[in-house]
């Protein structure tokens, strides 16, 4: 069973950065899971922010150019690199898990993931 840990929320002021990390042990590795990001805010559905499937990245618009998804260099970690944050940006980020999918999978679908991290604060002052 695949367990997953966020970590790296924190408050930072407009402009500013942070880098979230996600833990992943259980019987595999995150090389064999696709691990996304998702963020929500109160009142709100969750909100899908990056994904990482064998080499591809895919980012909701809002975030393009400004936050980066990567893995580990082993294969038990994941990271979500974020940059010039904005006050918008302001929730609690969630790391998921899901199998390694083919094209035309949902992954902008929260329910599309099955394995999901407690999730880590992020509040970005104006």
């Amino acid at each position: 069973q695949v367990q997953l840990v966020e970590s790296g929320g924190g408050l930072v002021q407009t402009g500013g950065s942070l880098r979230l990390s996600c833990e992943v042990s259980g019987r595999l590795g995150s090389h064999y899971y696709a691990v996304g990001w998702f963020r929500q805010i109160p009142g709100r559905e969750r909100e899908f922010v990056a994904v990482l499937n064998w080499n591809e990245r895919y980012y909701v618009d809002s975030v393009k150019g400004r936050f980066t998804i990567s893995r580990g260099n082993d294969e038990n970690s994941a990271f979500l690199q974020m940059d010039s944050l904005k006050p918008e940006d302001t929730a609690v980020y969630y790391c998921a898990a899901t199998p390694l999918f083919i094209s035309g999978y949902p992954y902008l679908r929260a329910t599309s993931y099955n394995v999901w991290g407690q999730g880590t604060q992020v509040t970005v002052s104006s």
